[in-house]
């Protein structure tokens, strides 16, 4: 979510421009979602081709969070940030966007009760903020850890374990949630994007010289992504606020 990662100036209209994808493939999955949700249309989200493509979508998301953080911490150290300022920027970054997250955890828990959101993208991506600094050392070498960690994770797969290990990925087998992306194996696409951002853009610059195109698409793409954190947050309130005022759901439903 680029508002945290660097500021407007000097931004790469491509890493917008794909987190801009992100966010418009959230928005589309979660219409589809509310609408099956409140029994308006019987839509199949939870597999096959939409289970698919949200998946792709926090993948996508997730995958650029690394990519951002390499880019971020290269032009903090050009800058001279290094060691305990550098750790304590990651600190409160990360900070946030958890408390944003414990926050959604507390208002879905009143609203939804069962399947709350107890560890979801924003857990996420706060978390590996608040641990990547562990990480930014390793460099390209990332890619392999990310990898390794999925291994892992398959190892893993089927293993239940006590609530309070659900950030990591275990938990009871009675456990749902409506969105769950635990540190194993989700962090290993942050140690991807990592990885692929110290490849791609090393020192905080691109590799490759890229002359992207702007075009009404793109710009709308590139504009989403520079604000996808208050999108984030406030598309769920709009969809459902315009399904109240078309009618299609009771607003009592939801109080």
């Amino acid at each position: 979510m680029s508002y945290f990662f660097h500021s407007a100036q000097g931004r790469y209209p491509e890493i917008d421009a794909a987190r801009g994808i992100a966010i418009l493939m959230m928005v589309i999955f979660h219409v589809l979602y509310d609408l099956n949700y409140f029994g308006i249309m019987d839509i199949e989200v939870s597999s096959g081709f939409w289970r698919t493509f949200a998946i792709s979508c926090a993948s996508l998301f997730v995958f650029l969070v690394g990519l951002s953080l390499s880019i971020s911490k290269d032009r903090a150290m050009a800058h001279g940030i290094t060691g305990r300022d550098l750790w304590k920027k990651y600190l409160m970054r990360g900070g946030v966007l958890l408390l944003i997250g414990l926050g959604i955890s507390v208002i879905t828990y009143i609203t939804i009760g069962d399947g709350f959101i107890l560890f979801g993208i924003l857990h996420l991506i706060g978390t590996s903020i608040l641990i990547a600094p562990l990480f930014f050392r390793f460099g390209k070498g990332n890619i392999y850890l990310g990898c390794s960690l999925f291994i892992f994770s398959i190892l893993l797969a089927g293993i239940s374990g006590p609530i309070w290990l659900a950030w990591l990925g275990f938990h009871p087998a009675s456990f749902y949630s409506i969105d769950y992306e635990p540190l194993i194996p989700w962090f290993g696409l942050v140690l991807l994007g990592l990885g692929a951002g110290a490849f791609l853009y090393p020192g905080g610059k691109p590799l490759l010289s890229m002359d992207i195109h702007t075009s009404p698409l793109t710009g709308f793409l590139a504009l989403a992504g520079r604000y996808s954190l208050l999108i984030y947050l406030m598309h769920q309130p709009v969809i459902i606020g315009l399904l109240m005022a078309t009618g299609m759901i009771d607003p009592f439903v939801i109080l």
